[in-house]
């Protein structure tokens, strides 16, 4: 497993995504100092506030890292935020990450944020490498697909966001799938997009759209973040050289990665996650794990009281989901009286 990090900034931390998150009503704040940058969001709990840096702060040694904390605690301190929450992906944390942080000061957050295991394709290849490390199926539908009538063209116009707004709900009706609501990506489309923080990829047959699909970018690292197609062309299998077409456009515009944001591990073929992890894996590249989530507690009362009502809750959630499963089958046993 590779323990390899971010040599660059994540789209998390870039400048347009302060101003998607401002657009959707978030208070951000931005800093830099000696070594480290960040960008915090302010969450708002039933408790109070925190400061969440996602995959940051930005900081290439556990120094930089160190003196973003403490800017980080002060602001967290000045807007009266119980703790702060990071995920600190650029950072060379040595053998035992976890060691580090905690040696930091950093507390590890009850769940990860942002995913812990990403898979990466390296785009610095040649054409011929990219394709010869994905499945032959994948590269056989990329390289004939066009045959069939299939296009491929791109976006920055957000209005067409609204043509995979209409595959994403599709999927959701049909499955145990919540898509980011209409409003996130609208926004995130408007502001993302002239920005060129963000394209949108539509295959069509016969000029009709039947598959799409939402990249974030920055200079170096496109992010396969949101897809979803018609399944009344599911045996065309567009999605497969949708993907591919993306990263071959990413190569072109002289991006060197392509993520593919978040897959479980291998060895859980039970996971939720587990069919689209082996999806994302058909295109060839490697596994990257990241430290996750850590919470630098600053109101140290406050953030005691959030950690035990995160604990009730989560013991109340076995107790519910029983009572409820109770009251179904009670339920069905009523309805089947005899006739």
């Amino acid at each position: 497993m590779s323990a390899e990090r971010l040599n660059e900034p994540s789209i998390l931390q870039s400048p347009a995504w302060a101003d998607f998150q401002r657009a959707l009503g978030k208070r951000v704040f931005t800093g830099s100092g000696d070594g480290f940058s960040f960008l915090a969001i302010e969450e708002k709990t039933p408790l109070g506030s925190f400061l969440y840096v996602p995959f940051g702060p930005v900081a290439a040694d556990t120094a930089g890292l160190r003196r973003s904390l403490d800017a980080l605690a002060a602001l967290a301190a000045a807007e009266h935020a119980h703790y702060v929450r990071v995920e600190p992906v650029n950072t060379d944390l040595g053998p035992r990450p976890d060691s580090t942080l905690e040696g930091l000061g950093l507390v590890k957050a009850p769940a990860d944020v942002q995913p812990k295991l990403t898979w990466l394709v390296d785009l610095s290849q040649d054409e011929k490498a990219i394709l010869g490390g994905m499945r032959s199926t994948s590269r056989g539908l990329y390289r004939n697909i066009r045959k069939k009538g299939v296009t491929f063209d791109t976006s920055t116009d957000p209005a067409e966001i609204t043509v995979l707004l209409a595959f994403l709900h599709a999927v959701s009706e049909r499955a145990a799938f919540r898509a980011q609501s209409d409003d996130y990506l609208a926004r995130a489309a408007q502001t993302l997009m002239p920005a060129g923080s963000a394209k949108l990829f539509i295959a069509r047959l016969d000029g009709e759209p039947i598959a799409a699909a939402l990249s974030y970018d920055t200079d170096t690292t496109r992010v396969y973040a949101h897809a979803a197609a018609d399944t009344a062309h599911r045996s065309l299998n567009a999605g497969i050289p949708l993907v591919v077409t993306m990263m071959m456009d990413a190569k072109a515009t002289g991006r060197t990665r392509f993520d593919l944001w978040g897959v479980s591990a291998e060895d859980q073929p039970e996971h939720p996650w587990a069919g689209f992890s082996r999806f994302k894996r058909s295109f060839g590249g490697y596994e990257v794990e990241y430290p996750g989530s850590w919470d630098l507690p600053v109101n140290a009362l406050m953030y005691r009281a959030y950690s035990m009502a995160r604990g009730l809750r989560e013991a109340a959630v076995p107790a519910v989901r029983y009572a409820r499963a109770t009251a179904a089958t009670a339920a069905r046993v009523v309805t089947r009286r005899p006739r």
